[in-house]
């Protein structure tokens, strides 16, 4: 059923925002350099630009062998130099392994390069190899977020801050070059579980709700309105891929490969992290949305209502696979669907 307590007056409802998500993911036997890949997913997102995404979105690990994207700022740096109109965001960065001053630094200079065209949203990592990686034990990541958020908070505020907390101790710091968005770039976080639905409220950011509904999205909803919030103040975003195609037979295998392949990952990130498995319920939707106009612009429709949604991404380049293989389906989204969707829900 629809979510009506969130799907009220269209009129209180934030702008619709659809794009595209990146995780420069390149198999070792795709038969192309990272090099090429990075020049190919750089025009394709000039190309996007122009034809009506709203977004790009970037997901950040590290140390995978199939080069998954682990610094995505100089990106988003160079891309900016390419694109007048896309809005670049993470879901996620992981705050745990940036420095917050120095993320703050970079996203300045973002922000000056783009025109005030970033947001980031941030989570804190489960993946037990990335901890070993830099050096640090998994235990000290809900202190890392935590005073990361907060410390990446005093450095948007554009005011001159001291912090003292358990991870970061800084006197005297304020960050130049000032932001082009006034209170610094647009937060987001992101959560799979009530501990996560409740840092996004307390912290009064936007929300990336993952996994079960009951577990991320409907506390993050309680918690807002417990403390008199209207949760249509804030925007809701999620990756959730859509392939527009009139022979689902045909062109829908390799894209499925190609999402076999990219989930592998996170399964083995959550059996060697003992997150993610277990409790059955109803999933905030992540699946792809597969089939010709009609189809796309019915469920789009229905997702966004039932979850408030005004963020959506979908993956432009699934591992494997090359731009030039998605320009059919990535063109009828962004010329057929999206404007259809937007027009019919006034958004």
């Amino acid at each position: 059923m629809p979510n009506t307590d969130l799907a009220t007056n269209k009129n209180q409802r934030k702008k619709l925002r659809i794009g595209v998500c990146y995780d420069f993911r390149n198999p070792p036997d795709s038969g192309v350099s990272h090099q090429y890949l990075y020049q190919e997913i750089m025009s394709q997102v000039q190309w996007l630009d122009q034809i009506g995404a709203d977004l790009v979105w970037f997901t950040e690990h590290h140390f995978i062998e199939d080069g998954y994207l682990p610094s995505w700022i100089p990106v988003a740096g160079a891309m900016s130099a390419v694109t007048k109109n896309v809005c670049f965001g993470t879901n996620i960065c992981l705050m745990p392994f940036n420095h917050p001053i120095r993320l703050a630094e970079d996203l300045a200079v973002l922000d000056n390069l783009s025109g005030g065209r970033v947001e980031v949203g941030l989570g804190m990592g489960y993946a037990p190899h990335e901890f070993k990686g830099f050096g640090f034990p998994v235990a000290r990541r809900l202190s890392l977020m935590n005073e990361g958020i907060e410390v990446l908070q005093h450095c948007f505020s554009g005011e001159r801050f001291s912090y003292q907390g358990k991870r970061y101790q800084f006197e005297d710091v304020k960050i130049a070059p000032g932001y082009v968005q006034e209170g610094g770039p647009p937060l987001w976080l992101a959560a799979m579980s009530e501990a996560g639905a409740a840092r996004a409220a307390h912290y009064n950011t936007n929300f990336l709700p993952q996994g079960l509904k009951k577990r991320s999205f409907d506390p993050w909803v309680v918690a807002l309105k417990s403390s008199q919030r209207n949760p249509s103040d804030y925007r809701v975003g999620i990756i959730r891929s859509i392939f527009v195609t009139d022979d689902q037979s045909k062109d829908w295998l390799p894209v499925r490969q190609s999402e076999r392949y990219r989930m592998e990952l996170y399964r083995k990130f959550y059996k060697e992290s003992g997150e993610g498995f277990g409790e059955k319920g109803e999933q905030v939707p992540q699946t792809w949305i597969v089939g010709d106009v009609e189809h796309c612009v019915a469920e789009l429709k229905k997702f966004i209502i039932d979850f408030s949604i005004t963020d959506i991404v979908s993956m432009a380049v699934p591992p494997g696979m090359r731009a030039d293989d998605m320009s059919n389906s990535l063109e009828r989204l962004f010329t057929e669907v999206v404007p259809r969707v937007k027009t019919e829900l006034n958004l």
